[in-house]
């Protein structure tokens, strides 16, 4: 009896835990079904496609964006999404279906246009929200108040949008703040004092607004600040004493204000500081003492448009990882000091213009890459020869021109009670003059002359050696052939040998301070041959590795000399180590001068032009396309990127990072070379398909260099992580024949460019995503890519001149075909990615009709050009209009 009572209680607790499990799951399910059609509210209320949120799939685990934490939605990403067509056509800030997802963590809708406010709402059903993202998504009107109750926030990106008003003070609410990005945007008033009790905040971004009133002195109560951007608001006052205490601030930026007063001797205290940004203000005094005594680790010092004045401490002028400094338009006034050169000098960029500084030029500026001085006082000659980009004009400096008048140099000194070295008189220099044209008119005569005689010469020789062919008439030779000339303007030999000894002269024996940087094949140093002529030195140890593999570059240069392959001065054998011998490149590599010191006043600083990155992309191409098809094997060069770009004092494209170079697969041609490059271990598989020995490799490389080029973004050419890959197909997404500004959301910010100059910066990216298709078989050759370049226009406007009976007409062996067959295949291999179509705040680009589409209308009479016009650019991509349709639909 016992036993059957203690089976009875065992089932009927088996049963009622049972029961449990089931009502438990049964509420979870129903739960996990409401936000289920939440989500499909949101989706069809964004015009969502069914390609990123399928109706069929589970949305946890088949839905893009969609992350899930126990059942349910913690995180919704539309990032990137593009609308359908019916989307596309009332675009707006519906976002209701959020009030149902009460464990929200995180929304991200960065670039995806939502037009109109946020709700208020927002701060009451959103309770659990970690991340709110809604960069560039065209969102208008107020900051709502009720964001205060998000007290579970810890990072705001609102920039680059419309928003209005004034910045709520609830907002100081938020405990566990670590990001706040308000920048771009309109917003006025003052910042709120409230924000001092943001305690965790490590990143504060006001830019570009309207805000007025003063810094708030709290904000120097957020010990963790590193990076302060306040700069482009209308904010005045001082700068605050408390600003001291921040003492992990790595970036401020307060530049484009109206602050006053002068440098806060606390700021001596800022030791993490690694760059301070405070042009255009109205400070004024001279520098606290010790400052840079202390902020030793500054690397960008902007400090022009303001009233600062005294004398520049050496402290300043001889910061170790100092790259650029700017106090131009000051009125500093002293000697310029004799400074110290730092190890980083010659790639740094001084702009000390517009100042009152007199004297003469320290010894020490020629160790500089751009040096501007214009606009002072300084006196007697410039030291040395001095780097071609040195700004002097409107100085008092002799033997240069563009200078002050002799009146206004000697009222300045002697008005400061200083010695003014008077120039030369007038006098002597118009007798030098006289002397020069004695000389010129002589040297004429006597040139003439001489080629007088010579012609008489070469006609007796010629007579002679007609004579000798009469007499000696006979077959010519089997075998002979005619030898190409040499390029004068590459001038190098590269069988020169340099000794040792004068290797370790010209780099202080390989001392730390001349080390450029450690590279995959050697260590780079800067040095200096006798006479002053920089050079880079490339050491090798041959312990570590391969001999024979490393003189595969000197081969290099022997057999294939060309103009835009880096030069090569000699090369050096000696302690089991190789030294190559390299003609120093001015500009550095494509990576290091993206961004440099401008040649006018007044400016800040300035990202390369369009004309420019136009002119390296097609020298680029050059160099590929002589080792693709000019080399017999053709040569792939394996390690195409932005520091193997270099540039000379003219932007010309040197081709460096030659180490890797080895001939195609699949050629079986040999010679004294390829038997060198046979001997290097194959590289891994690449993007470009299951080897980098191919030409093909190199196309897909340039492409991402091109993409550098336009965007700006660099470090893509020389990654290839998931990071790189994601940007990759993120970045494509933008490229389109059909829409020119779609390419704008990609375009470097930094770049000025008007109609025309969008156009090729639109051909550019079509040509980069052609050399980015995934086939290796189906990108175009290099000889193709730099005709695209060469005439960029004609990539974009040959379908304005086209009808449509003859866009299907195309010549294969035409450069646009092979650039255009690549673009469609690349078009269906990617057609998953795709991006917004936002054309709001775009019409300015747009003119009516166009300068190219108004000749669209020609007549009959102008068919017979059009059909030749036809076959010598492209045929329009018809398989990407067709997959458009089919997104749309």
């Amino acid at each position: 009896m016992f036993m059957e009572m203690e089976k009875r209680r065992s089932f009927l607790l088996h049963l009622a835990l049972l029961l449990f499990f089931l009502i438990r799951c049964g509420s979870s399910q129903k739960v996990m079904w409401k936000e289920r059609l939440a989500l499909l509210d949101l989706r069809s209320s964004l015009g969502l496609r069914s390609k990123e949120w399928p109706i069929r799939s589970e949305p946890c685990s088949g839905w893009k964006g969609i992350k899930c934490k126990n059942g349910r939605v913690v995180g919704i990403n539309i990032s990137g999404f593009r609308r359908t067509h019916n989307g596309r056509l009332n675009p707006s800030f519906s976002v209701d279906a959020l009030k149902n997802f009460t464990f929200l963590e995180s929304f991200n809708a960065s670039g995806f246009s939502l037009p109109g406010s946020i709700p208020d709402w927002f701060g009451y059903r959103l309770g659990s929200l970690q991340v709110l993202d809604l960069r560039s998504s065209s969102v208008t009107g107020p900051i709502p108040s009720s964001f205060g109750n998000l007290t579970r926030l810890n990072a705001l990106y609102l920039s680059d949008n419309d928003l209005t008003g004034g910045i709520p003070t609830a907002l100081g609410q938020w405990k566990h703040l670590s990001v706040l990005d308000l920048s771009r945007n309109s917003l006025t008033g003052s910042i709120p004092t409230s924000f001092a009790l943001l305690r965790n905040l490590s990143r504060l971004d006001l830019s570009s607004n309207y805000l007025s009133g003063s810094i708030p002195p709290g904000l120097g109560g957020i010990t963790g600040l590193q990076f302060l951007d306040l700069s482009d608001n209308s904010i005045t006052g001082l700068i605050p004493v408390e600003f001291g205490n921040l003492s992990q601030l790595v970036e401020l930026n307060i530049s484009k204000n109206s602050l006053s007063g002068s440098l806060p001797s606390e700021l001596t205290r800022l030791r993490s500081l690694r760059r301070i940004d405070m042009a255009g203000n109205e400070l004024e005094g001279a520098f606290p003492d010790g400052l840079f005594l202390s902020l030793t680790g500054l690397e960008v010092v902007v400090l022009s448009g303001n009233k600062l004045d005294g004398a520049l401490p050496p402290a300043l002028l001889s910061l170790q990882n100092l790259s650029l400094l700017d106090i131009s338009g000051n009125i500093f006034t002293d000697n310029l000091p004799n400074f110290s050169v730092h190890g980083n000098a010659r790639s740094s960029s001084f702009n000390l213009s517009n100042n009152l500084l007199y004297g003469a030029l320290p010894s020490s500026v020629r160790n500089f890459t751009s040096l501007d001085v214009s606009g002072n006082y300084f006196q007697g000659m410039v030291p040395g020869d001095g780097p071609s980009n040195f700004t002097l004009n409107r100085n008092c400096l002799e033997g240069e021109s563009n200078q002050r008048s002799l009146e206004d140099c000697q009222s300045f000194y002697s008005a400061r009670g200083l010695n003014f070295r008077v120039p030369e008189p007038a006098a002597k220099k118009s007798k030098r003059w006289i002397y020069i044209l004695v000389g010129l008119f002589g040297g004429v005569v006597f040139i003439v002359v001489l080629a007088l005689v010579l012609v008489v010469f070469l006609r007796r020789c010629n007579n002679i050696s007609n004579q000798r062919d009469i007499a000696n008439a006979g077959p010519v030779p089997e075998g002979g052939n005619h030898s190409h000339p040499k390029d004068s303007t590459n001038v190098f030999n590269p069988g020169g040998s340099f000794t040792y000894d004068q290797l370790l002269h010209s780099t202080g024996e390989f001392n730390e301070a001349n080390l450029i940087k450690h590279g995959h094949s050697g260590d780079l140093f800067r040095g200096y041959l006798e006479g002053g002529i920089p050079i880079v030195i490339k050491m090798i140890n041959l312990n570590s590795m391969n001999k024979e593999l490393n003189m595969v570059e000197l081969e290099l240069f022997k057999r294939y000399p060309h103009t835009r392959l880096v030069p090569l001065l000699g090369h050096c054998l000696e302690n089991e180590k190789l030294f190559y011998v390299y003609k120093n490149m001015v500009n550095g590599d494509l990576g290091s001068s993206f961004c440099r010191a401008p040649d006018l006043e007044d400016q800040g600083l300035q990202s390369l032009d369009w004309i420019t990155r136009l002119k390296i992309a097609i020298g680029a191409a050059e160099a590929l396309c002589y080792l693709h098809h000019e080399c017999s094997p053709p040569l792939v060069h394996r390690d195409i990127q932005a520091s193997s770009i270099l540039l000379d004092d003219k932007f010309e494209v040197r081709l460096g990072s030659l180490s890797e170079v080895c001939p195609q697969e699949g050629d079986l041609q040999q010679n004294v070379l390829t038997k060198f490059l046979r001997k290097q271990p194959s590289l891994e598989a690449g993007p470009s398909g299951p080897s980098s020995a191919t030409c093909a490799y190199d196309v897909f490389c340039f492409g991402k260099v091109l993409l550098e080029l336009v965007t700006g973004k660099l470090g893509i050419s020389k990654s290839d992580d998931a990071i790189s890959r994601e940007w990759l197909d993120h970045t494509l997404a933008y490229i389109s024949k059909h829409d020119k500004e779609l390419v704008t959301k990609i375009v470097d910010p930094f770049l000025i460019i008007d109609e025309d100059l969008l156009e090729e910066v639109w051909a550019m990216a079509i040509v980069a995503r052609s050399c980015l298709n995934p086939k290796p078989a189906k990108r175009p050759l290099m000889k193709h890519i730099l005709r695209a370049l060469e005439s960029p226009l004609k990539v974009v406007r040959q379908e304005r001149y086209i009808p449509g009976r003859l866009r299907t007409i195309s010549s294969k062996r035409s450069w646009s075909a092979a650039v255009f067959g690549s673009w469609r295949q690349s078009s269906l291999d990617n057609a998953t990615s795709h991006a917004p179509t936002n054309r709001e705040g775009l019409s300015g680009l747009r003119h009516s009709g166009g300068r190219v589409g108004s000749h669209g209308s020609g007549g009959i009479e102008r068919s017979s050009s059009i059909k030749k016009l036809s076959s010598e650019i492209f045929p329009e991509p018809l398989e990407m209009e067709e997959m458009d349709r089919r997104d749309e639909g």
